[in-house]
């Protein structure tokens, strides 16, 4: 039984390669600071409201603030926060942001059971196998039939990752899958709004949900990725990988590694990246200023901008998925930054009248891409000339890669928001040292600003 096979791999692995789990330092440092500056959105306090009321053992932080919840319940508010900017990391091979689920799911599960930081970071490493399992088995037909893989491959994802700190066994494993897939869902209409970084919540949530009953006990089928009616069966477009052949690959090589995980410089979606960054280099290399600009032309593979939902934006968080505001907005300020993808910033009539300069198109080609992956051509139209390049790597990737210092940066950006400069500065030391730790709760503890009054 191949669910089955998987399962083993997850609770069975002994070691992970030391560099694996460096990256996962990374990755958890990037999700924590991104959740940060995530709870100062407006869906994330509503979010936060929902967990206050709810009640339960409070055995987990609810970052940023001096709220405990119930691990599952704290999940759910720190996975909408770590999406809630469009901030965190995505991986190539699950076609959505991995992250968001896990690292929510990790700590919650880590702070109940007293896992250190070592056991965190191989959770979450055999947690990220599972999305590239999961996304490749799904194929890009699930993404473009209007699913969002961020929640419905997370799911699978992060239940893994709980498992392990739960030290579940591969049978239990088994059902907690078959109770996650009744709970894998996300919808791409609903990106631009805050239900989007609910998709998020939710995955992690059900995670540690799926965890915990088959830990008690309760059941779910077994076998929920193999034969008729499994949720593969239900769910994958017609170019999915056999999901035979990649639980086979699994050790083989990590995701962490091979393809890596994409960092995001900018808080806008991904499909917005790449045309960013070749128009940044553009602008650069030509020294364009921006009066100069007649006309900008993205050119997007069939697939590859399907999020870009927005033509023409009325709110920030609608700019966050439309390429002529991010082209608009890259001409106007020469960065991206959080401030960027406000209403306020989106209504300028400079930013306006620049959208109305930006075209984007179908260019042709065989293959149908992701967000995530695939290739941009842009054409720069100035007073002085035409300029034209492809873009074939996206920006935060091991092709085109953050520095320690841009990772740094982005860190205590978003962190100092909510901690203030000093308060940032432990947080990234604290999590510079994760494996290390005695207990991974103390990282999601120093999210709790220093002074905070508990709330009512």
């Amino acid at each position: 039984m191949t669910t089955e096979r998987m399962a083993r791999f997850v609770v069975e692995t002994a070691e992970v390669p030391q560099a694996v789990l460096h990256g996962a330092r990374i990755a958890i440092a990037d999700a924590l600071a991104c959740g940060l500056a995530g709870t100062l959105d407006e869906g994330s306090a509503i979010a936060r409201r929902w967990v206050a009321e709810s009640g339960g053992k409070p055995q987990a932080t609810v970052w940023g603030s001096t709220l405990r919840a119930t691990p599952a319940d704290a999940a759910l508010a720190n996975g909408m926060f770590v999406h809630a900017l469009d901030f965190d990391d995505t991986l190539p091979t699950q076609r959505g942001h991995p992250s968001s689920t896990l690292v929510p799911a990790v700590l919650a599960v880590a702070e109940a059971t007293g896992a250190s930081g070592r056991e965190a970071l191989g959770a979450y490493v055999l947690g990220l196998e599972v999305a590239g399992v999961v996304g490749r088995a799904l194929g890009n037909g699930h993404y473009l039939r209007g699913w969002h893989p961020t929640s419905t491959a997370g799911v699978f994802a992060a239940t893994a990752a709980a498992a392990r700190l739960y030290r579940l066994d591969a049978g239990q494993l088994c059902s907690a899958w078959g109770i996650a897939a009744s709970q894998a869902s996300g919808h791409t209409r609903n990106f631009g709004t805050m239900t989007k970084p609910f998709h998020a919540g939710l995955a992690a949530r059900g995670a540690v949900m799926s965890t915990w009953l088959a830990r008690q006990g309760f059941t779910g089928d077994a076998d929920i990725f193999g034969g008729r009616k499994s949720f593969l069966a239900t769910y994958a477009g017609d170019d999915g990988r056999p999901f035979a052949s990649l639980v086979e690959e699994l050790g083989s090589r990590w995701a962490l590694v091979d393809p890596g995980i994409n960092y995001k410089r900018w808080p806008c979606c991904s499909c917005n990246h790449r045309p960013i960054g070749g128009l940044l280099e553009m602008l650069a290399e030509h020294r364009i200023a921006t009066d100069e600009v007649e006309a900008v032309s993205v050119g997007f593979p069939p697939g590859s901008d399907d999020a870009l939902k927005y033509d023409d934006p009325r709110t920030g968080a609608e700019g966050k998925f439309s390429i002529q505001y991010s082209i608009a907005a890259t001409l106007l300020d020469r960065r991206i930054t959080l401030e960027t993808y406000t209403d306020a910033m989106l209504a300028r009539p400079e930013a306006r009248q620049l959208m109305q300069k930006v075209r984007r198109y179908r260019i042709p080609d065989d293959k149908v891409y992701s967000g995530t992956v695939g290739y941009n051509d842009l054409e720069l139209v100035t007073r002085r000339g035409t300029f034209r390049r492809r873009v074939d790597r996206s920006p935060g990737s091991s092709e085109w890669p953050m520095s320690e210092a841009d990772h740094e940066e982005k860190f205590l950006d978003c962190a100092s928001r909510v901690l203030g400069a000093e308060g940032a500065r432990r947080l990234l030391q604290l999590a510079g040292r994760t494996d290390g730790l005695p207990r991974a709760a103390a990282l999601a503890e120093a999210t709790v600003p220093a002074g905070s009054e508990p709330l009512p």
